[in-house]
């Protein structure tokens, strides 16, 4: 069996810590077995796709995970913070997740059985 940081019981195991994008790549390097170069090609190719995707306004859905999609904003009247002057805030696109059912069952799961411990945070 592979020994990752989930299941050494270090604090990211305990919701504390996000995991790095470095850390992913370590991650995938020791589960494929593949060289933590060639991991970081892959990682990298994943991310590039998803973001030309979002750019293009197309969604990227990974079943049971869940789906990103940019999200069109209005402009809108903001102030600025420094001098209180009205600024009109152009409109936008924003990336938006949605978590998927498997996903939400499975982090759900893991806290109900104490796996994961609760930071305070409530949603």
């Amino acid at each position: 069996m592979i020994q990752c940081r989930f299941d050494q019981g270090d604090n990211y195991a305990h919701g504390m810590a996000p995991m790095t994008k470095s850390e992913l790549i370590e991650f995938i390097a020791a589960r494929a077995e593949l060289s933590k170069a060639r991991a970081e090609m892959v990682v990298n190719c994943v991310f590039d796709a998803m973001t030309e995707a979002l750019r293009n306004g197309e969604g990227v859905e990974i079943r049971g995970f869940g789906s990103l999609k940019a999200r069109a904003h209005k402009s809108y009247q903001g102030r600025n913070p420094r001098t209180g002057k009205s600024v009109n805030v152009p409109p936008k696109l924003r990336p938006f997740f949605k978590v998927g059912k498997e996903l939400k069952e499975l982090v759900n799961a893991s806290r109900s059985s104490g796996s994961i411990k609760d930071n305070g945070d409530e949603t």
